[in-house]
C-alpha cells in the first residue's frame, strides 16, 4: 500500500474477533518491520513477545481491564532492556522509550498494511504483565497491543480527529 494511504487508514481497533488469530507467516512479516526499525546507536534494546497460548493470554489479559481487550486472539508486547539502551552522555537521558516507540510504530503500520488490527496500550498494570511474562528487573514492557482481525460488524472510522497542521507546525 502507498505509505501516505497507509497512515490515513491505520486506526486503533477495539473490536477483535477472538476466533481469527493472525497466522505465523503474517506475524513474521509484521515483526520484521519492528526488527528493521532504527534505534539510538543501533542498540536495538527490544524484544517482541507474541502471546498466543490460552494460558498466557489468560494471565496477561488481567493487566488491562477492558472487555474488548479480552477478545483479542493474540497480544504483542514490546519489551525493552534498559541494560542495552543508549544513554546521551550530556544529560544521561536514556532513549529506550524513543527506540521502542519507533519499533512499535513500525509494527503497527506493517500490521495495518497486512489488514491486521492493533491498538497501542500503555494504560496497563505493569507489575501484572511483568510477572506473567517472568521478566528480569532490567526488562520493562513499554506497550502492549492486541493483534488480530476486527469482527465483521466493525465500523472503520471515516476520518481521524486530528489538530490541523497549522496548529502543530511552527516555521522559524
Amino acid at each position: 500500500m502507498e505509505y501516505s494511504e497507509l497512515i490515513k487508514i491505520r486506526e486503533s481497533v477495539r473490536n477483535y474477533d477472538p476466533a481469527r488469530p493472525v497466522s505465523k507467516e503474517v506475524l513474521l512479516k509484521i515483526l520484521e518491520a519492528g526488527r528493521l526499525a532504527p534505534s539510538a546507536a543501533n542498540r536495538q534494546p527490544w524484544k517482541y513477545v507474541i502471546i498466543a497460548s490460552n494460558e498466557m493470554l489468560a494471565k496477561v489479559k488481567t493487566c488491562y481491564d477492558k472487555d474488548w481487550f479480552r477478545d483479542a486472539p493474540q497480544l504483542i508486547t514490546v519489551v525493552g532492556d534498559e541494560n542495552e539502551a543508549w544513554i546521551r552522555k550530556y544529560d544521561n537521558r536514556c532513549f529506550i522509550e524513543t527506540d521502542l516507540a519507533i519499533a512499535l510504530t513500525h509494527i503497527i503500520l506493517a500490521a495495518a498494511d497486512e489488514g491486521v488490527a492493533t491498538c497501542w496500550i500503555s494504560n496497563f498494570k505493569p507489575d501484572v504483565a511483568r510477572n506473567a511474562l517472568g521478566l528480569k528487573n532490567h526488562q520493562h514492557i513499554y506497550a502492549i497491543s492486541p493483534i488480530g482481525y476486527p469482527r465483521t460488524d466493525y465500523k472503520h472510522k471515516e476520518t481521524k480527529e486530528r489538530k490541523p497542521l497549522t496548529a502543530v507546525t511552527e516555521w522559524i
